[in-house]
């Protein structure tokens, strides 16, 4: 067999590991050994090859890794709606004591606390964040 199918089998190896694990950056690194493929097409000698895949697939990752797929989009989970259902959720507050009241929600009793600076009124609220056994809660 050529130098060039070698290379892709290795990149086809790191193609499908990466279906299992989910990251890109295996795949960025498949890019380099496709470059290293390329290479070896192309005729270049086996040194060469090797550092056109290095240079690439480093290349391709430290692009990746300062790019937005790479930057993490979560929050803390007290206020991130795709780790607590309970975000967004509605709750009628019929009378405040101190900024804190005590509401039917769910079929359970819980805790309510105000958002800081708003104004304490009866009526309806969102669920913005939930603290333990604690819904923190601001006007829809």
């Amino acid at each position: 067999m050529s130098d060039w199918s070698y290379w892709l089998i290795g990149a086809g190896i790191l193609v499908v590991a990466e279906l299992f694990i989910g990251t890109f950056y295996l795949l960025m690194i498949a890019l380099g050994l496709l470059a290293g493929a390329l290479a070896a097409w192309l005729g270049a000698g086996g040194p060469l090859q090797t550092l056109t895949a290095a240079l690439v697939g480093v290349l391709a990752t430290v692009l990746l890794r300062r790019s937005r797929f790479a930057r993490s989009r979560r929050g803390q989970a007290a206020n991130d709606p795709n780790v607590n259902l309970d975000i967004g959720g509605r709750v009628s507050v019929p009378q405040w004591h101190e900024r804190r009241a005590r509401v039917m929600y769910r079929g359970a009793l819980w805790d309510v606390e105000l958002q800081g600076g708003l104004e304490a009124t009866p009526g309806d609220y969102r669920i913005v964040e939930v603290q333990g056994n604690v819904l923190i809660v601001a006007r829809p």
